[in-house]
């Protein structure tokens, strides 16, 4: 079985609350991701961070949007993950063309309101290729963070289609917790 544990995101300067929320979302299933605009590392170039980062990723997520298809430095990465042999998976607003080097992919499209709806395709194609065990949450009343051992699938599937949340309880302050089960953030 594939092992993901690094995720190297893909986006333009304009789509970074896009890859905030995505990085959330990463964080809550145990898995490490770098962009090199959201991580910011003075004596370092953006050139090295980008290496750096597409280099020890196991896979990439490209953010594609209106500014997105259009930036240069995004079109760039994509072709330094291309060029590395790197698992991609495009996240493709819906209106919009993926790049030239990855229109062969199937993407996760999504709308500015299902934005949410696409990062649970996404953990769910990374949960097919890989092992998950893990939930990260910090609760919304105590502030702690708690790890828990992430929803079997086939509950998750039954939420979403039942239009429900999950529930969990914080470990510290015993208090329920109600989580998206498309991002697994606290409801409060």
């Amino acid at each position: 079985m594939l092992m993901i544990d690094r995720v190297y995101i893909i986006h333009s300067q304009k789509d970074e609350n896009l890859a905030k929320e995505l990085f959330h979302v990463l964080w809550a299933v145990n898995l490490e991701s770098f962009s090199p605009l959201l991580k910011k590392a003075p004596s370092i170039s953006m050139a090295e961070r980008i290496h750096y980062g597409i280099r020890h990723a196991d896979c990439a997520i490209a953010i594609i949007t209106g500014e997105g298809s259009v930036s240069p430095c995004a079109n760039q990465e994509i072709g330094l993950a291309v060029a590395s042999g790197q698992l991609i998976i495009p996240l493709l607003e819906k209106g919009e063309e993926l790049p030239v080097l990855i229109s062969h992919l199937q993407p996760v499209t999504f709308t500015k309101n299902t934005y949410e709806d696409a990062l649970g395709m996404v953990v769910q194609n990374i949960r097919n290729l890989t092992r998950l065990d893990w939930l990260k949450i910090r609760c919304p009343y105590c502030g702690e963070e708690m790890t828990q051992y992430i929803t079997p699938q086939e509950e998750i599937d039954k939420a979403l289609m039942a239009g429900n949340d999950l529930e969990t309880m914080c470990s510290y302050c015993e208090r329920s917790i109600a989580l998206d089960p498309r991002t697994f953030r606290p409801m409060s």
